[in-house]
């Protein structure tokens, strides 16, 4: 049992970011299934990870916003998100960084859960629902992925079953207007927090594309501060005063090889956006795979 703890810990560190998210859900599940065992009142303990409608509640348990998009209802709404994070975690990684993937996942969560909230309270067919309505599951923060993947990449095409090579921008436009017709179903808070993980995708890609701004910058300092804390306060070390010989040189080759790699990605990306990523040679498939694990 030691060495399953063991190997699965490894596999973490090692994974991709994506992966990373993919373990936490696939944890946060288990523990969820586990406590139902005791028969405890959903009430007990679910709730109060969930994103409740009314605000009074959610100022009683501000944690939610971010737990909420952690927990699934059951194996098929898990297996589903997952199944997106996985897929369309690896092509966001094409043209975004990890810490870009790891912040959008839980900025495109936060806005779901407000555009939930704020739609419950404001329009009035859901009036008698506020009261007893909850919100969880990874889908808002998942379709923001696959927006900002879709803004990156428009051109790009997959390969759906039944149907054939779709582009990604249509995939996407696809799954926006299924939210909007369904805004008033069953299941109408899951697909208004869509539209809040749809819109901050967009928003995140823009900026990024445009080179204006990071929409993600201000929640992965925060996050990147609170992983500092347990003992990694770095402290300012004392300027050293030696002098190497060959040093500028060095630096001067490794620029040079840093903006030749940089050239060589940057263009396999253009023949992504004019063909497609099945038009790639094995070669440059995994010279931007390596890239998208740096």
């Amino acid at each position: 049992m030691g060495n399953i703890i063991t190997d699965l810990r490894q596999r973490f560190l090692r994974g991709s970011i994506s992966l990373q998210l993919i373990y936490i859900n696939v944890g946060v599940t288990m523990v969820t299934v586990f406590l139902r065992l005791f028969n405890l009142p959903e009430r007990a303990f679910l709730h109060y990870l969930e994103v409740p409608a009314d605000v009074v509640r959610l100022l009683m348990q501000p944690w939610s916003l971010l737990t909420y998009m952690f927990l699934h209802k059951d194996v098929f709404h898990l297996l589903f998100n997952m199944l997106w994070l996985y897929w369309f975690g690896q092509l966001f990684l094409y043209n975004y960084s990890s810490k870009h993937l790891r912040g959008l996942y839980l900025l495109g969560g936060i806005v779901g859960g407000l555009f939930y909230l704020l739609a419950y309270n404001v329009f009035p067919y859901f009036q008698g629902l506020v009261g007893d309505s909850w919100l969880l599951g990874a889908s808002a923060s998942v379709l923001a992925i696959v927006v900002a993947s879709a803004v990156g990449m428009p051109e790009y095409r997959l390969n759906l079953l039944l149907v054939g090579q779709v582009r990604l921008k249509y995939v996407a436009m696809i799954v926006v207007l299924s939210d909007l017709l369904f805004i008033t179903s069953n299941n109408a808070g899951g697909h208004i927090a869509h539209l809040g993980g749809t819109l901050i995708g967009w928003w995140f890609a823009r900026g990024i594309r445009d080179g204006k701004y990071d929409a993600t910058l201000w929640i992965n300092r925060v996050l990147d501060a609170l992983m500092g804390l347990p003992g990694r306060i770095s402290r300012p070390k004392k300027p050293r005063m030696k002098v190497h010989v060959g040093k500028h040189a060095k630096d001067y080759d490794y620029n040079a090889r840093k903006k030749a790699a940089d050239d060589e990605i940057d263009s396999i990306l253009d023949k992504i956006r004019r063909s497609g990523y099945d038009g790639l040679t094995a070669e440059e498939k995994r010279k931007l795979f390596d890239a998208s694990q740096r």
